[in-house]
C-alpha cells in the first residue's frame, strides 16, 4: 500500500507543478508591417488596425522590437480586433495582454471583452507605458468565444497591443479531489497497518 501511495504522490507532483496550459499566444511578430492590415488569424470589423513596429513610425513594441498592433488604423475609423477561441465549459481561462498608449498625443477609450468578462481602460493616456493586463473568464457551455479589443477612436492613433495569450488554469476542485483521494488511501493504509 505504501508503494501505491508513493506512486500516486509521484504522479501528482508534475500535475501540481503545471500551473497553466497555453491555449493561444500571439506576439504579432509573424506579420509584416502594414497600415490597415489584419493580423494573421485575427478578425477586424467596423474599421481598421495597423501593424506597426519594425519598419514604421518608430514604435517600440513591448518586447523591444518586432511587431505590435495600433488599434486605431489609418482610415479615421478604429477597427474592432477579435480572435475566436474554442473553450471548454467549467475551465477557467485567463487572457494576458500588453497595452501601451499611442505615444503621439491625446488619450484612448479601450474596452476588452473575453467571453462575458469585460475591462475598460478609460482613459488610457497617450504616454501610458507598456503594462500587462489580464482578464479571466469561465464558460458555462463549451463553445466558441471571442477575445475582443475595441478602441473607441477615430483619429488614426490608437492604443498599442502586444503579446496576447490565453491560458487554461487548472481547477482547484480537481486538485482537492485528488488530494482527498490520496488522504483516504493513506487512512486505509494506516488502518490496515494497525490491524496487522
Amino acid at each position: 500500500m505504501k508503494k501505491t501511495l508513493a506512486i500516486a504522490i509521484a504522479a501528482l507532483v508534475p500535475c501540481l507543478a503545471q500551473a497553466s496550459t497555453t491555449v493561444f499566444a500571439d506576439n504579432f511578430n509573424g506579420n509584416p508591417y502594414g497600415l490597415n492590415t489584419i493580423p494573421s488569424g485575427w478578425n477586424v470589423s467596423g474599421g481598421t488596425v495597423d501593424l506597426v513596429g519594425a519598419g514604421g513610425y518608430g514604435y517600440l513594441c513591448a518586447t523591444g522590437g518586432g511587431m505590435c498592433v495600433d488599434l486605431d488604423g489609418s482610415t479615421s475609423n478604429a477597427g474592432v480586433l477579435s480572435r475566436d477561441l474554442l473553450l471548454t465549459a467549467g475551465t477557467t481561462y485567463t487572457s494576458f495582454f500588453d497595452i501601451a498608449g499611442n505615444q503621439r498625443g491625446g488619450s484612448e477609450n479601450l474596452q476588452i471583452i473575453f467571453g462575458s468578462s469585460t475591462m475598460s481602460l478609460n482613459p488610457l493616456a497617450s504616454d501610458s507605458p507598456w503594462t500587462q493586463y489580464s482578464l479571466t473568464f469561465t464558460p458555462t457551455v463549451t463553445g466558441t468565444y471571442s477575445l475582443v479589443f475595441n478602441n473607441a477612436g477615430g483619429d488614426n492613433m490608437g492604443a498599442i497591443l502586444d503579446n496576447v495569450s490565453v491560458q487554461a488554469v487548472p481547477e482547484p476542485e480537481s486538485y482537492a479531489l485528488l488530494l482527498a483521494g490520496l488522504g483516504l488511501m493513506g487512512t486505509v493504509a494506516r488502518r490496515r497497518k494497525s490491524q496487522a
